[in-house]
């Protein structure tokens, strides 16, 4: 058993928080979790209707925002600015002393540029660093709840936009080697189902050879398979557990537990 203190990472998706109802809900859910505690965020609807309003056509190759230089103007206002500064100002509200920051803010996480290959997605950055020790020293030492926008640092100036997801993997495998951490993504649906039209068939417990069976059957499929291989990379870097589960889900600690062993 680690003797490192707990830490919970979450990540919600953008639906979520750029639906005042919904946000509520899910802060006063966040505001219940013990410990330190971090809030990764996305923002991909608010983006693209903004852009639309301003005559910027969105551009996304499965799932992925091709980020030109007017598009990453739109997401840095997007998720750094209003989503972000209206998640932080609900967690103050909460009690919480949140603090809003892309990766440039400290320098926290660092990126290169996507090198052009079939695809030229253009601003879109891959996390190369991740700064686990300022992190921790804001929750540790001055009880802050960072909450940080998809947006990282490319090291000479720029913003890259960065998927959501991938921040809080890499955040995560970064701070484990200070605490014990648990991350969790909220999306959509309850967990991982057995069948995708039933969302009461949710698969309890995932180990990795389960998940490799589930793939191999076609049960897993899609978009699923690439947020799990995260999940057990995330293990493999020392990540004690994953639970993907609903928003709404986040207080009852229901979903899909992802460990090494049970």
């Amino acid at each position: 058993m680690s003797d490192k203190p707990l830490f919970t990472l979450i990540k919600v998706g953008g639906k979520i928080v750029e639906e005042s109802a919904t946000l509520s809900r899910f802060l006063d859910d966040f505001a219940t979790v013990r410990g330190y505690k971090l809030l990764v965020h996305g923002g991909g609807r608010s983006a693209t209707r903004l852009a639309e309003r301003l005559g910027i056509e969105s551009r996304l190759v499965g799932g992925r925002r091709i980020t030109d230089a007017e598009t990453l103007q739109v997401v840095t206002m997007v998720y750094g600015g209003l989503v972000n500064k209206q998640i932080v100002a609900g967690l103050q509200l909460r009690g919480m002393n949140a603090l809003g920051l892309t990766g440039a803010d400290m320098g926290v996480i660092r990126s290169t540029k996507r090198p052009v290959g079939e695809i030229d997605y253009g601003f879109v950055g891959d996390v190369e660093a991740v700064d686990a020790r300022a992190l921790c020293d804001l929750v540790t030492q001055q009880g802050i709840v960072p909450v940080l926008a998809p947006l990282t640092y490319d090291g000479r100036g720029g913003l890259l936009n960065t998927n959501a997801d991938t921040i809080a993997g890499e955040a995560a495998k970064a701070l484990s080697a200070y605490f014990t951490v648990r991350l969790v993504y909220c999306f959509e649906k309850p967990g991982v189902l057995r069948d995708e039209n039933d969302e009461r068939s949710v698969i309890s417990r995932l180990s990795r050879a389960d998940f490799q069976a589930l793939v191999s059957d076609g049960t897993i499929q899609g978009g699923m398979i690439p947020k799990l291989e995260n999940a057990f990379a995330a293990l493999d870097a020392g990540v004690s557990s994953v639970l993907i589960t609903r928003a709404d889900h986040l207080s009852t600690e229901s979903g899909t537990l992802i460990q090494n062993t049970f």
